[in-house]
């Protein structure tokens, strides 16, 4: 598939796909005429980036856990090594204590609102 066709599947921007592929994170054959061309596969790797970026990840630490994913069904493969595992854990603790802070700043937004809604 050319690169309109996968940022319609996909739900991102063609410049997005030109960025990933330029961060390591994407790679397309190329035609004669030097147009890109995707396998299907890259519809779920696209969808995995987005994902790991909303997660607070950057491209970085994406280019290096992407190979140790599989596309197909997203579990770990051998090329996951200690560090990386590391820094994955590391990674989840601070978006937990992202989610433990927002629902923190949530409970007293309602707070503010049902105060709010209760003054006649």
């Amino acid at each position: 598939m050319r690169i309109g066709e996968l940022a319609r599947r996909s739900g991102v921007s063609e410049r997005s796909l030109r960025y990933y592929e330029k961060q390591g994170l994407l790679t397309a054959e190329r035609t004669p005429g030097g147009h890109r061309e995707y396998g299907d596969w890259a519809v779920d790797r696209v969808i995995r980036i987005q994902t790991l970026y909303a997660a607070g990840l950057n491209s970085k630490k994406i280019a290096l856990l992407l190979p140790c994913l599989k596309d197909g069904d997203g579990a770990p493969s051998e090329a996951a090594t200690p560090r990386l595992v590391r820094e994955l854990t590391a990674e989840r603790a601070r978006i937990d204590r992202t989610i433990t802070e927002l629902l923190r700043s949530r409970e007293v937004l309602d707070e503010v609102i049902t105060t709010a809604t209760a003054t006649p």
